[in-house]
């Protein structure tokens, strides 16, 4: 499989991609491709990437697996393909964003409208096998997305950073607080919502305040 990323990254991602863990990793994804019902498409597996160039990062959200279902995810944590209905967690996030920003539900679930301006939807596996939940964890995945996070926070500036959930929190831990904005929040699936843990959050107004405050444009979120 040959990785398809855009330049941007290639040039500051290209020591990971020659480490023997990387090689190992996509041996097993391309090996589980061959063998299994695995989503995203390929083509899309770097989506994340190709949508949003590394020094035009100004948002990062981490998300944990792709969805799982047919059809579902797109290479974009939380985002899902045009005419797929909106999964639990991405309904929870539309209502924050109506009840911080006004803003109505949109048409589409699909989240590459935030891609292109500057929000790194970044899953920390960015595969999986088919109504199998985790089953790509811990054979790399994370140890490639710990290095984005980190050359992200050692070599830009005034990235905001939005951690939702436990997991995300742990996989932040080594941002560089004193010149990021890291913003930290229960996670917006049901379980977590529904115990008071994500509503009111205004992660989305903070973002565009602090965006603003450092001269670059806002979200349209």
């Amino acid at each position: 499989m040959t990785v398809k990323i855009h330049p941007s990254w290639e040039n500051v991602l290209k020591n990971e991609f020659e480490k023997p863990y990387f090689q190992e990793l996509i041996q097993f994804v391309k090996q589980q491709y061959q063998q299994f019902t695995c989503y995203p498409k390929g083509s899309q597996i770097f989506s994340a990437f190709d949508h949003c160039k590394f020094d035009e990062v100004k948002v990062v959200i981490i998300g944990q697996d792709p969805y799982h279902g047919a059809g579902q995810a797109n290479g974009l944590c939380f985002s899902v393909n045009d005419g797929i209905p909106f999964p639990p967690s991405l309904v929870n996030i539309f209502k924050e964003i109506q009840a911080d920003l006004g803003k109505p539900f949109p048409a589409t679930g699909n989240l590459e409208r935030w891609a292109m301006q500057g929000v790194l939807l970044l899953n920390a596996t960015l595969t999986v096998r088919a109504h199998e939940a985790g089953s790509h964890q811990k054979k790399g995945w994370e140890t490639f997305t710990d290095a984005v996070i980190q050359k992200i926070s050692d070599n830009s500036e005034e990235v905001v950073f939005l951690l939702w959930g436990g997991f995300a929190k742990k996989k932040g831990l080594k941002i560089n607080r004193q010149k990021h904005l890291v913003l930290e929040t229960g996670h917006p699936s049901p379980l977590s919502a529904n115990r008071g843990l994500w509503f009111g959050n205004q992660h989305f107004s903070q973002s565009n305040n602090y965006l603003k405050s450092k001269g670059k444009a806002e979200i349209e979120w």
